[in-house]
């Protein structure tokens, strides 16, 4: 009887710890829920430039967490950005009109936002007797990936200045810390680059073909979008307006601490550059805005109008498009919160998220 009863003491207690034990992994879970109650995702920004310094703060400053996201930043390439659209992996990507080709061949994402004006130069190297547009007839001319902004840029100058970018030129792309070794060993007639690339290009003596924050053609337009997965957006739109809302918050937070903001990205190693007052210059040329109401939204279904009329002129979307019913189905606004806390939007798309996405005409189809 005696071992019988010392056999259920330890039995008891075991129960007990494992009881206990899974109580407190339970309540650890909960914390975890509450502190994240929008989960765990993944948004692509880790390229090296400047321009994503709102994807960068919102992560250092805790505006994600502040939403209730549990955000990692990962590198990839456009076709990567592409796929974690397409299948919901990425809610979100930062990206010019590049995306807008894609949209029109049936990619499932909305543009929610516009984020800042010019980062993007068309260079040529040191000694080069290419000293504008017309001289880029039938020359060779570097990117960091095909079908990337920098591409995107260069082919929207070239269009303009009488050159088919795609027949009149080539297109090599290249690694982008590479670019200028590549040129500089005569192998590229020109190169189009971000920043910090670009302007550090600059002061090594390289001309400036277009610089996209002064070029007449881009000057006091976007260069950069934010674009949400359709398949995120019609599941989770809590989540979408989170990141948005984080990354607005951020993007006010760079305007009024852009020396601070410098400093992160350097000592976090989000730039290839070590020149605070380099980064701070470029932070302060990008115009983010110090404010966001329905307003600042709208301005990138303008900025979005005249750019799809711009790609029609390169050949990258046909010339028969209708720009306006392309642009309505593909801009999507959401919600904007007032100083009361009631939030308003003038979007005409609303009602068709449920299960539209893009056509090649710009009209909704069903998935």
């Amino acid at each position: 009887m005696m071992i019988l009863k010392l056999n259920k003491i330890p039995v008891a207690l075991l129960l007990f710890v494992i009881l206990c034990t899974s109580c407190n992994n339970a309540s650890k879970t909960k914390d975890a829920s509450a502190r994240f109650p929008l989960g765990k995702i993944e948004i692509q920004a880790l390229g090296g430039g400047a321009c994503a310094a709102p994807c960068y703060i919102a992560k250092e400053k805790g505006f994600y967490e502040a939403e209730g996201l549990d955000v990692t930043l990962v590198a990839g390439t456009f076709e990567t950005n592409k796929t974690g659209l397409a299948s919901g992996k990425y809610p979100v990507a930062m990206g010019d009109f590049q995306f807008f080709p894609s949209a029109y061949e049936g990619l499932d994402i909305k543009l929610i936002a516009g984020l800042h004006e010019g980062c993007i130069k068309l260079l040529a190297p040191p000694g080069s007797p290419i000293k504008e547009a017309k001289d880029l007839d039938h020359k060779r001319i570097g990117v960091d990936e095909i079908g990337g902004t920098p591409m995107a840029i260069t082919s929207v100058y070239l269009a303009n200045n009488g050159i088919d970018p795609i027949k009149g030129v080539t297109w090599l792309p290249y690694p982008l810390e590479q670019l200028m070794g590549v040129a500089e060993r005569g192998q590229l007639d020109a190169i189009a680059l971000w920043d910090p690339f670009a302007t550090l290009a600059v002061k090594k003596g390289y001309r400036v073909l277009c610089d996209i924050g002064t070029h007449p053609l881009f000057k006091g337009r976007y260069c950069c979008f934010l674009y949400a997965s359709g398949k995120q957006l019609r599941e989770n739109p809590a989540r979408i307006k989170a990141i948005l809302k984080a990354l607005e918050k951020s993007s006010e937070w760079i305007t009024k601490h852009p020396e601070e903001t410098a400093k992160i990205m350097i000592q976090k190693k989000y730039v290839a550059c070590d020149d605070p007052e380099l980064i701070t210059e470029l932070i302060k040329s990008y115009k983010y805005h110090s404010c966001h109401n329905a307003g600042t939204r709208h301005k990138a279904k303008i900025d979005a109008l005249y750019f799809t009329d711009q790609l029609k002129k390169t050949g990258f979307l046909p010339k028969t498009l209708n720009t306006q019913k392309f642009v309505d189905n593909l801009y999507f606004e959401l919600p904007v919160e007032t100083e009361n806390g009631r939030e308003t939007t003038d979007n005409s798309n609303m009602g068709n998220m449920g299960s539209m996405g893009n056509s090649q005409d710009g009209s909704m189809v069903s998935h």
